[in-house]
């Protein structure tokens, strides 16, 4: 690293890893195309600079084993819609659920679990390892931007960083480290987030 690298004591910014989880990439049940070397690509990020950040983020989908969690999968005997209802997936007690193996997690400084029950797709619905809402966290560390990566583009990444906007944090989506299910509804999600205020 360079010597203007940011110290990690003084730094003001974060790193959100949205959902590179088995279930996401390719392989998963909700495979994401180039979700793979979108984790790669995010592991290349943090052995260069993870030091630039105040905070690693990693979040992950953790979906209860039993019932539809508040109707986010479907219902047996129909079909999901892929909009408000999904195939099942990143179930806590499954491999689906664990981070993708292209992803090195060892400068992950928090950990944070959505979904548990209910419907949720930002990471700012979760909660870390000590029951914290991401949010607080990030203004207890004198975060005021984050950078955002992750799968899918169209869905837990868009609302992650819509979400981060709102919160009031400045917002860059990382290119070439996010993936989205579909070429339409990727390109609409991007628009979306510049219209909020992300770089994209």
């Amino acid at each position: 690293m360079s010597g203007t690298s940011t110290d990690t004591s003084t730094s003001t910014r974060a790193l959100i890893v949205v959902d590179v989880q088995n279930d996401f990439v390719e392989g998963g049940s909700l495979g994401v195309e180039g979700g793979r070397e979108v984790a790669r690509g995010i592991s290349r990020l943090l052995a260069e600079r993870a030091g630039d950040y105040a905070a690693v983020v990693a979040s992950r989908d953790w979906h209860d084993p039993d019932g539809t969690n508040g109707g986010h999968f479907h219902e047996p005997g129909e079909d999901p819609d892929f909009a408000t209802t999904w195939p099942v997936h990143c179930v806590s007690t499954t491999d689906g659920s664990d981070y993708a193996p292209e992803l090195d997690t060892s400068a992950v400084t928090h950990h944070v679990r959505k979904g548990m029950g209910e419907p949720a797709y930002s990471a700012f619905e979760g909660v870390t390892d000590d029951g914290e809402r991401l949010a607080d966290l990030l203004r207890e560390l004198g975060v005021t931007e984050v950078e955002v990566t992750g799968i899918a583009t169209d869905h837990c990444v868009r609302a992650t960083a819509l979400d981060a906007r709102r919160a009031g944090f400045g917002v860059r989506l990382l290119e070439g480290l996010h993936a989205g299910v579909a070429p339409a509804s990727t390109s609409a999600a991007l628009a979306e987030m510049e219209q909020a205020g992300v770089r994209v």
